[in-house]
C-alpha cells in the first residue's frame, strides 16, 4: 500500500507540472491582455506598459512560467491581478462551498443511483427497469443549466420551498440544507444516472453467478443474498464510477455555481478567466487536478476493503 501511495504522489507531481504548463501557455496565448483590463479604457500606453512591468508580463513567457513554478514549490501561488488577494487565501475561502456542494451531490447520486440500479437488476425487464432506463438516459442528457433553471422556477419561485442565492448558512443547519438541496439535485442527476446504469449491469452479472445460485439453494434469505453475496461483489465497478464522478463533481461545479450564485471555486474560475487573472486560474486548476488524483487514490485503497482478493503488490 505504501508503494502505491508513493507512486501516485510521484505521478501527481508530474501530472501537475504538465497541467500547469498547458494552462499557463493557454492563458497567455488566448486573446486579451490583463494589463488592458486592469488599466481600463482610459489608460494610456505608458500606463499599460507600467502595469505589464509590475505584473511581470513583459518577461519572456518561459521565464514567467519558471518563476511561477519556483513560487509554487515554495508554497507561493501568487496574487490575483484583479483583487491583489493571495491566490491560496481566495481558493481556501471558497473551497468549502464547492466541497459541500460536491459531497451533497455525490450523496444524492449514490442514494438514487445505487438504489435504482439494484431494483432494476432484481426486477430485470419489468416496468420499473424500463422506466429507470429511460430516466437514466434523460438524466445523462439534460444539461445542468437547464435543469437548475427549471428547479429554481418550480421550487424556489412558484412553490417557494427552497431559497436560492448562494450557500450563506452552515450546511449542518436546516437552512443550510435547504440551500444545498436544489444545486445538489442539479449537479448529482447526471452522476446518479451513470451510477444507476453501472449498478444495474454489475448486479445483473453477479446475480447469475454460481455462488449466488448456491446460496439460494442452501436456503439463505433473499435479503442476505442481495446485500452480502451480490452487492458486495458488484461494488468494485460501482465504486470506480462513484470515485470518478466525485472527482469530476469537484471540478465540474462551475455551471451549477453560476446558476445558483454559489461563491465557490468554479465561479471564481469563470470570473478569473473572463478577467485574464492568470495566477487565480492556474491556482484553481491545480487545486482541482490535485483533488481529482487524490480521490482516485482513495478509491484504489477502498478496493482492498471491499474485495480482499485485490493486492496492491
Amino acid at each position: 500500500m505504501l508503494g502505491l501511495i508513493i507512486r501516485r504522489m510521484l505521478q501527481l507531481v508530474l501530472l501537475l507540472l504538465g497541467i500547469s504548463f498547458i494552462v499557463f501557455m493557454s492563458m497567455h496565448i488566448a486573446p486579451g491582455d490583463p494589463a488592458n483590463i486592469i488599466g481600463g479604457p482610459t489608460a494610456t500606453k505608458e500606463d499599460i506598459a507600467g502595469i505589464r512591468e509590475n505584473l511581470g508580463l513583459n518577461k519572456p513567457i518561459l521565464v514567467q512560467y519558471f518563476d511561477y513554478i519556483k513560487g509554487v514549490i515554495q508554497g507561493d501561488f501568487g496574487f490575483s491581478f484583479q483583487t491583489k488577494e493571495s491566490v491560496s487565501e481566495a481558493l481556501m475561502s471558497r473551497f468549502p462551498n464547492t466541497l459541500n456542494l460536491a459531497v451533497a451531490s455525490i450523496i444524492v447520486a449514490v442514494v438514487i443511483g445505487v438504489t435504482a440500479g439494484i431494483i432494476s437488476a432484481l426486477k430485470h425487464n419489468s416496468w420499473f427497469d424500463g422506466a429507470a432506463t429511460v430516466i437514466s438516459l434523460a438524466g445523462i442528457s439534460i444539461p445542468n443549466f437547464w435543469l437548475g433553471a427549471i428547479l429554481i422556477l418550480i421550487f424556489a419561485v412558484n412553490l417557494q420551498w427552497f431559497p436560492v442565492g448562494g450557500l450563506t448558512e452552515p450546511f449542518w443547519t436546516i437552512e443550510g440544507m435547504k440551500q444545498l438541496i436544489l444545486p445538489a439535485i442539479t449537479l448529482g442527476t447526471g452522476s446518479a444516472a451513470m451510477i444507476a446504469r453501472m449498478s444495474r449491469s454489475a448486479m445483473l452479472e453477479v446475480i447469475r453467478a454460481d455462488y449466488v445460485r448456491t446460496a439460494r439453494a442452501k436456503g439463505v434469505k433473499e435479503k442476505s443474498v442481495v446485500l452480502i453475496h451480490c452487492l458486495r461483489n458488484a461494488m468494485i465497478p460501482v465504486i470506480t464510477v462513484i470515485g470518478l464522478n466525485f472527482g469530476f463533481l469537484l471540478g465540474g461545479t462551475i455551471i451549477t455555481e453560476q446558476v445558483f450564485a454559489i461563491n465557490g471555486v468554479g465561479r471564481l474560475m469563470i470570473e478569473s478567466i473572463a478577467a485574464r487573472d492568470f495566477p487565480m486560474v492556474q491556482g484553481a486548476v491545480l487545486l482541482v487536478a490535485t483533488l481529482f488524483v487524490l480521490v482516485n487514490l482513495v478509491v484504489d485503497l477502498v478496493y482492498a476493503f471491499i474485495d480482499p482478493r485485490i493486492s496492491f503488490d
